[in-house]
């Protein structure tokens, strides 16, 4: 179903948009262990927001960031860094990196509240409208499990407009 849906925006996008070569705004997928639905969005020639909907261990999180985008030396190419928040909810049993001392066959409900950061580098195609981005995107939980998580590397594929 997640999938479907995912297809579905990615196909309405290209037939509403599909003369569209400027990259104001962008959206797409992102795979990676936070997989879900990516949309960017320019605020300024190099500043963006993003925001992210991802789902992980039976659950779903949303993420935005405040991100400021660099030239390289290669037109097509930019790096970006950021920062932000999300919130996550999910469901799973004996999760001992929250809740140590539960029963192997309890089943609850977690929620994450935590401070994003995010690099990465982006490729714009010039000949096509989508561009092809590579981040890093570490987490500070501040409630639910108060930790770092830095496994939060993803691929995103976006259809730019």
């Amino acid at each position: 179903m997640f999938k479907s849906l995912i297809a579905c925006f990615l196909i309405f996008f290209l037939f509403c948009f599909s003369n569209a070569q400027s990259y104001e705004n962008a959206i797409g997928i992102r795979g990676g262990l936070f997989s879900g639905i990516t949309g960017k969005f320019f605020l300024s020639d190099n500043t963006a927001i993003e925001g992210v909907f991802h789902s992980r261990w039976k659950g779903y999180g949303i993420c935005g960031l405040y991100e400021i985008h660099n030239d390289m030396n290669n037109e097509n190419f930019r790096w970006y860094y950021g920062a932000g928040g999300s919130l996550s909810v999910w469901e799973g049993q004996y999760v001992p990196w929250i809740d140590p001392y539960a029963g192997h066959d309890i089943y609850k409900q977690y929620m994450v509240i935590s401070i994003d950061g995010i690099i990465g580098i982006e490729y714009n195609f010039s000949d096509i409208p989508f561009n092809l981005s590579i981040d890093w995107k570490p987490s500070f939980n501040l409630v639910g499990y108060s930790g770092l998580w830095v496994d939060g590397a993803a691929l995103s594929l976006r259809y730019t407009f």
